[in-house]
């Protein structure tokens, strides 16, 4: 993994502030400026996957981006399914402790709801860490095919490619969130506008680090 590519390659491109420039304003329009954001952001990573030379996309293919943002959404909201059904239940299975146990027993109730507590804890912590991990390879193997959304719920291929490259996927995620936790509240010091900057970057930089972390993958899945 090349950490330091991922910080300084956008740099290299003679119309990276056009192309990031476009991109933080992008993040402006109501709904779905995220979403095309996150379009433009996949198809670096796309481009990293394939080894194209230019990886910092113009604007010049903006339906493709608004398109490829939805079908990054989708893959991400059903790889968060489990989570979302676990904290369902957890809210459901909360709201009938206290109805059951409110009045006729309530020192059961403060001892049933902090076991409950402490067990959907442990698991939505441990979903959340999977499904932070397992969307990225989704996202790859699907950019890695030409933006196939199917590609995404081959969950054999994905599990394989997470096994193949835990350490760098880990990482990724890891270096991703710490970016987003420094330069926020300093773009935030800049009357707000400095955000649209930080959106932009993290877009390049992550999805940098995750079309590595694919290709790093692929590399070790064994030759079929």
């Amino acid at each position: 993994m090349d950490f330091g590519r991922a910080f300084s390659y956008a740099f290299e491109d003679a119309d990276w502030l056009k192309k990031a420039g476009i991109a933080a304003l992008v993040f402006l329009i109501p709904v779905v400026g995220p979403i095309i954001l996150a379009g433009w952001g996949l198809e670096i990573m796309r481009r990293v996957i394939k080894d194209e030379p230019v990886l910092l996309p113009d604007w010049s293919d903006f339906g493709g981006f608004v398109g490829t943002g939805f079908k990054g959404v989708v893959v991400q909201l059903a790889y968060s399914l489990p989570l979302l059904l676990v904290v369902g239940c957890w809210q459901v299975l909360n709201f009938g402790l206290v109805a059951a146990l409110s009045e006729s027993n309530p020192d059961a109730l403060g001892m049933g709801t902090t076991v409950l507590m402490l067990c959907m804890g442990c698991v939505v912590f441990f979903l959340v860490v999977l499904t932070g991990l397992l969307v990225p390879p989704a996202l790859g193997n699907m950019m890695a095919n030409d933006g196939q959304l199917g590609a995404a719920f081959r969950f054999g291929e994905v599990f394989g490619l997470l096994r193949a490259a835990v350490g760098p996927y880990l990482l990724s995620v890891i270096l991703s969130g710490l970016l987003l936790t420094v330069l926020s509240p300093l773009g935030s010091l800049v009357c707000g506008v400095g955000l649209l900057a930080v959106a932009a970057y993290y877009q390049l930089f992550s999805n940098h680090l995750f079309g590595q972390a694919y290709k790093q993958a692929r590399a070790g899945l064994p030759v079929v």
